[in-house]
This record gives structure tokens, C-alpha cells and sequence, in this order.
């Protein structure tokens, strides 16, 4: 049995909280000499109230492909001060709108051992309408879950 993880994954959404997980994420990765893997999920087609569905659209490739760029530049910035840090850090970008099958998808995939995410993050509104992102992970991974209650936004 394993008595400290060797990869521990971090979803990341830029948000106020994520950047909160992503300090205790370093943390753990620091005293357990863990690899730090942070994810981004870019969604594939907005997710918009009743009154907006109406003036909405669905993204063209570009807008996703440029999506993923920002996204992977940011992350890039993340690990390269992780590593300055003395942390091993790699990232990923997701493309979907299944944001919890994305993240079950990366801990089978990556062999993860480990998450820490936070209770809110970008969602906005969703949450009341489809669930906690952080709590179908909890229910649903088979690996450890370090939960990191935080504020809410707004």
C-alpha cells in the first residue's frame, strides 16, 4: 500500500479558489516530493441561461484552439514557478463539458493518487443547477480527495 501520492492532480480554473487549491496543492507536493499535475478544462459549448440561449452560439474550432493556447500558456507560467519551487509540475488542457468525466478520465488516465480541488470556483451559476463539480468528484473518484472549502465568489 501506498503511503504518500506520487502524482497529485489539480484542477484549475483560474478562479480566486483554484488559486487557493493550488497553493496547498504545492504544499503536499512539496512534503510528499510528489509530481503536481495541473488540469484545464476548456468547455466546448457555452453553457448559457434560457433568456441568452436565444443569441447563442456554438464555438468555431478557432475559438477553441485559441482557448486551449491561453489556457496552456497560463498553465505553462504555473509550472515553470512551481519548478522554481523545486516542484515537479506538468499540465494538461481538457476540451469538454463534462467537467467531472474529464477529471475521472485524467486520474485513470494519468494514474493520479491524489486531488485537491475547491468547492467554487468559476461556475457561476451552474452549480445549483447541475451539481457541485468538486462534490460528483468526491462521490465518484477512487483516489483520495482533499476537499478545500472556500468562499463564495460575488
Amino acid at each position: 500500500m501506498q503511503l504518500h501520492p506520487k502524482k497529485i492532480l489539480l484542477p484549475v480554473d483560474f478562479s480566486p479558489s483554484s488559486d487557493a487549491a493550488l497553493k496547498t496543492g504545492t504544499e503536499f507536493a512539496q512534503h510528499f516530493q510528489s509530481q503536481l499535475v495541473l488540469l484545464n478544462i476548456v468547455p466546448v459549448i457555452p453553457i448559457v441561461s434560457a433568456d441568452e440561449f436565444s443569441s447563442c452560439y456554438f464555438p468555431q474550432q478557432e475559438f477553441l484552439e485559441e482557448a486551449k493556447k491561453k489556457a496552456s500558456e497560463r498553465l505553462a507560467t504555473c509550472t515553470h514557478h512551481l519548478a522554481g519551487m523545486g516542484v515537479q509540475a506538468s499540465s494538461l488542457v481538457e476540451v469538454g463539458n463534462d467537467i467531472v468525466g474529464n477529471i475521472l478520465m485524467v486520474i485513470d488516465r494519468e494514474h493520479i493518487d491524489m486531488v485537491v480541488i475547491s468547492t467554487h470556483g468559476t461556475s457561476g451559476w451552474r452549480p445549483t443547477v447541475f451539481g457541485s463539480i468538486a462534490e460528483k468528484v468526491v462521490r465518484l473518484a477512487e483516489c483520495p480527495i482533499l476537499l478545500l472549502r472556500s468562499a463564495k465568489a460575488g
